[in-house]
């Protein structure tokens, strides 16, 4: 009996909490069971082979190009399919197989350069760098090794170029990584946009002109993207080539530290938009056929395309693969001091069918099952139990539209592991309705249900536009509620026109009940206006959007105090009655009992109402 039990595959110990959570989960205990089993074992398996998830996940301090204290360089790689591996630079002149790397077990390949009789390192700061590959067929191939720091371009060439990373002094951040915030405000941005010159912006543009900006709105986060290197830069960061490098187009790996550390000092969080979901194609200076095969850290055969985003498909089962992203992850953090992730793509790595021609209903079987890429979704646990392990105030957030059950509840009980959400049908609500709505047929019913469908205790970040609507493909709220007049009737020199006037308002009103109802963080993108947004209900006028300051008509009495009715609703004790119709406004509204008032709100206004203590 005792032997029989040992066998028994290892159970999610809180999986019955989950379940009597959400019991229409029960006919997928198996699936459960079956998922926490494979991060188990893989977790396991680590432990025993690697030494421990922490060594594990440091490979990014022995592989590539490494300094010794002495001065000596350790060169390590990955690459299976090599028939013969060297290393060439400005250090040997180019010189293709004076280094060659010593063969190892399981398609590892090693090379250590001792330092120069003065003690110098053979490999300079800033010198450029090349592992050469003898693929298979004994083509020499000149690559950029996948754990690569620094890779620029030169305006002459068409690809980037290695360049070894190590200054006699890095920089040193100076300021604690902010608490962990129970709320996000999250300002989602773009460095090389953050500026109105007609150029790519910096780092240091972003440091000390973005960054005071938005600690001035409100904001208490920062969610960088395009910040790991990706050759095609209209790409927004979505293809990249160097997982280890910083972009070089707007400064150098110590002005991003040094911009964190900054923020770090205003209190605010800042998060990597982590792109594990797929890879460039590029050979030259990307990941793809690294080792001269079609496969090494990618599948092999269609399999490992992405028929939409036209990019490779990590092999997620693939143990160096791990490795590689684990490690990757965990280099952003400590390197560079990022508080969390906001991982891209999290639906494409759900499913085998990645998402593509799916529509997703909320039917319970289409999250589990033979479709669903089990391999990937244990890689999605081992990231976020490494995270929470090592640095458990860091922040992971899932960007998936199908909806996954559990994807944000803890591994304990089976769940992905991750903090956060994305609410993504919340912009694609406002999308329908300002393109097929009349004003007048807008359904407050159906935008609440919109805004409030979530998962009973899993956190939604909320969000009426971020950059996908503003950059990829897509245009800004505001410009699809004024279009042209945006260019011409924008100015407090010109007259206020009913475009203007009905797309200013209704502007403000969508991002003011998307952050009141939408979940418990909200994130706006750089490029949208901002609301420097503060939503309290209680019953006064706390925040008026027909206020003067956010160019309303000033039409309601913010000294007027409002009484709620002891009439439950929505599974609140007290309601306030809201009416629209000019006919029953007055600047002094209609009590019509003790606890109950009529409250007029113009069209096209929001209020919020702040608690006042009438028992004085």
């Amino acid at each position: 009996m005792a032997a029989a039990a040992s066998t028994q595959p290892p159970q999610p110990p809180k999986l019955p909490q989950l379940l009597e959570r959400d019991p229409y989960l029960a006919p997928f205990e198996r699936d459960f069971q079956r998922r926490y089993s494979l991060f188990y074992n893989r977790l396991k398996n680590i432990e025993e082979n690697e030494g421990g998830l922490d060594k594990f996940s440091k490979s990014y301090k022995t592989f590539g190009v490494n300094q010794f204290v002495d001065g000596g360089i350790y060169c390590k790689e990955w690459a299976p399919g090599a028939e013969a591996v060297f290393l060439a630079g400005d250090f040997n002149g180019w010189n293709p197989f004076s280094h060659p790397y010593k063969k190892m077990e399981y398609g590892k390949w090693e090379l250590f350069i001792p330092p120069g009789q003065d003690g110098y390192p053979p490999v300079s700061h800033g010198s450029k760098l090349k592992v050469v590959i003898r693929a298979q067929n004994g083509e020499l191939l000149y690559r950029i090794s996948p754990w690569a720091r620094y890779v620029v371009r030169d305006e002459d060439k068409v690809n980037y170029d290695w360049v070894h990373w190590n200054p006699p002094q890095s920089y040193i951040h100076k300021h604690p990584s902010p608490k962990r915030l129970k709320s996000l405000r999250i300002y989602e941005s773009h460095v090389g946009i953050a500026s109105p010159e007609g150029k790519v912006a910096s780092y240091k543009n972003f440091t000390y002109n973005v960054l005071p900006r938005i600690k001035d709105l409100g904001y208490n986060c920062v969610q960088l993207m395009a910040i790991m290197e990706h050759a095609y830069y209209a790409s927004f960061g979505y293809q990249v080539t160097s997982f280890f490098a910083a972009s070089s187009r707007y400064g150098t790996p110590d002005d991003l530290k040094e911009m964190i550390d900054v923020a770090h000092s205003m209190g605010i969080t800042v998060l990597l938009d982590v792109v594990h979901s797929h890879a460039s194609k590029n050979s030259e200076d990307g990941l793809n056929k690294f080792d001269g095969t079609d496969s090494c850290f990618f599948h092999s055969g269609p399999k490992g395309t992405h028929q939409l985003w036209d990019s490779r498909l990590f092999d997620y089962a693939n143990w160096e693969v791990l490795r590689f992203l684990l490690s990757n992850l965990r280099m952003w953090i400590e390197d560079y001091r990022f508080d969390g992730f906001r991982f891209d793509g999290v639906t494409s790595m759900l499913y085998h069918h990645h998402g593509i021609g799916t529509g997703f209903s909320g039917d319970y079987n289409e999250y589990f099952g033979l479709h669903v890429d089990e391999d990937a979704l244990c890689y999605l646990m081992l990231a976020n139990h490494m995270i929470n392990f090592l640095h458990p105030e860091c922040i992971t957030i899932a960007e998936d539209v199908s909806g996954m059950p559990a994807l944000c509840r803890p591994i304990a009980e089976g769940g992905g592991g991750f903090d956060y959400r994305l609410a993504m049908a919340i912009p694609d609500k406002w999308i329908q309705i300002i393109k097929e709505l009349k004003d007048e047929d807008w359904n407050m019913g159906n935008i609440v249900h919109t805004l409030t469908n979530r998962r009973y205790e899993e956190k939604y970040i909320a969000y009426a536009e971020s950059h996908d609507q503003a950059l990829v493909g897509d245009k800004t709220l505001a410009f699809r509620l004024m279009d042209a007049e945006m260019y011409t009737n924008m100015s407090v020199l010109s007259p206020l026109t009913p475009v203007i006037d009905r797309g200013i308002q209704l502007h403000k009103m969508i991002r003011l009940i998307t952050h009141a109802l939408g979940g418990e963080s909200y994130l706006n993108f750089m490029a949208i206006w901002h609301s420097s947004l503060i939503v309290i209900f209680k019953y006064k006028i706390l925040l008026d959007s027909d206020a003067a300051e956010y160019g309303g008509h000033q039409r309601l009495d913010h000294s007027t105090e409002y009484f709620s009715e002891e009439y439950p609703h929505n599974y609140r004790p007290n309601s306030l009655m809201q009416s629209n119709s000019q006919t029953t406004f007055s600047q002094h509204p209609r009590r019509c009992h003790k606890h109950h008032i009529e409250v007029y709100i113009p069209s096209r206004v929001a209020i919020v109402l702040q608690n006042m203590d009438i028992s004085k």
